[in-house]
């Protein structure tokens, strides 16, 4: 007997980077076959050596303007994309805390193949400590320069 996987809510961390692009855009293809619901996550690191809600005016606006365009991108896909920017010590660990207070079913983030270990520590953080499924969506092993595909 064949299961098949349904996904109600998905949750995408959002980063400046084509690769959250691409993950954004299977994010959204995902929710319209399934029909889910995406949250956006815009996360500001914050210093450990400054209180959690110190004034940092560029990093908001680089935030909100991620979430802008995240809902466009759903928009374009007639889905809607809620979003929410929060601050916290480590990307990774606010993005599987987020998707615990959620309770979604998917999280699909986007990343950067990187030497030795495949992603670095922020998507390393949600694939081990996030507690439903992760899809990582990164280039192929040969499109990474200096890299051979075995």
């Amino acid at each position: 007997m064949a299961r098949t996987v349904g996904y109600r809510s998905l949750l995408v961390p959002l980063a400046d980077n084509p690769e959250t692009d691409q993950a954004l855009d299977v994010a959204c293809r995902l929710a319209a076959e399934h029909r889910a619901s995406i949250t956006a996550v815009a996360v500001i690191e914050v210093s450990p050596v400054l209180p959690i809600g110190a004034h940092m005016f560029d990093e908001e606006a680089r935030a909100k303007l991620l979430l802008r365009r995240a809902q466009s991108v759903g928009e374009s896909y007639g889905i809607h994309v809620s979003g929410c920017v929060v601050r916290g010590p480590e990307a990774g660990e606010v993005v599987a805390d987020e998707a615990a207070a959620r309770g979604v079913d998917l999280v699909v983030v986007g990343a950067r193949r990187r030497g030795r270990r495949p992603f670095g520590h922020t998507v390393d953080r949600i694939l081990r400590d996030s507690p439903c499924r992760v899809l990582v969506i990164a280039p192929p092993a040969e499109a990474v320069p200096g890299r051979v595909a075995a």
